[in-house]
């Protein structure tokens, strides 16, 4: 009651508040994965509560590029738009797309033991050929266009393929390390960061691709006092997922999804 008395009071403040993002699985991968298209008015249902600052609490091993630009790009049109400071907080790791995303902040807090970087770009898969040509399996493709088939796993890799694969990933990679120069700027260390590497903890924010130790209500609590409103927006879940019924593409992307942090040791 109090609370909505409050509203109609003008003289009587209200408390500040930081609205809370969280980016938490495998960027593009299965239902359970963070996507733009999911995100987008979250993170705009976010910024129209008009916080003191908008919290990013992520948790990724990383994905679709491209994904990972599209939700940083907005965050950051919106919080330039309406001058709102951003801080990102990692938990387990925020490696590759889940770099990309805490990039997206004014400043970056990871725990002791958070995982980050991996500012690099990869492309797995499997040749399979071998294998069907041990039962005699007859590998019939048809295409107009001579790349149209290209690095097809029921067959032979080609040099020509590959060759085209690592231009796709270097120009890839190099939009990559454009957003973090960007981003972090003079920060970054004079060591090359983008070789996919990864580091931790205080590692971490010693080359420059964090800016301290730090979780999240603790460091709100002391930037914007004890009284401080911590509002937090996040995906819908299906009705599928909620009630824990999977499809066979759940499925997949949940092994996909486990087999993405298993890179981190996680």
């Amino acid at each position: 009651m109090w609370d909505g008395m409050k509203r109609w009071i003008p003289f009587l403040k209200s408390p500040p508040s930081v609205s809370v993002i969280r980016l938490s699985g495998a960027i593009g991968v299965g239902p359970r994965g963070i996507d733009f298209a999911s995100l987008r008015p979250v993170i705009d249902k976010a910024v129209r509560a008009k916080p003191e600052a908008i919290a990013l609490e992520i948790n990724s091993p990383g994905g679709s590029a491209v994904q990972s630009s599209l939700i940083a790009g907005h965050i950051r049109s919106l919080a330039d738009d309406k001058s709102i400071p951003v801080l990102a907080f990692v938990e387990d790791v925020a490696a590759s797309g889940g770099y990309w995303l805490a990039s997206a902040a004014d400043e970056i807090f990871v725990d002791h033991s958070s995982v980050i970087g991996s500012i690099g770009v990869i492309s797995a898969g499997f040749g399979l050929h071998g294998l069907i040509d041990r039962y005699g399996i007859e590998r019939r493709v048809h295409t107009a266009g001579d790349s149209k088939s290209m690095l097809d796993p029921f067959k032979p890799e080609k040099k020509e393929d590959v060759a085209r694969l690592e231009t796709l990933l270097e120009n890839i990679h190099d939009a990559f390390k454009d957003q973090i120069r960007t981003r972090r700027g003079a920060k970054l260390a004079e060591t090359d960061l983008f070789n996919g590497e990864i580091w931790v903890g205080e590692r971490g924010i010693a080359v420059g691709l964090a800016d301290g130790i730090g979780h999240l209500v603790p460091e709100v609590k002391r930037r914007f006092g004890d009284k401080v409103k911590i509002r937090r927006f996040g995906q819908r879940k299906s009705f599928l997922s909620r009630f824990g019924a999977e499809i066979v593409d759940g499925a997949v992307g949940s092994f996909e999804e486990r087999a993405a942090y298993a890179r981190f040791g996680l």
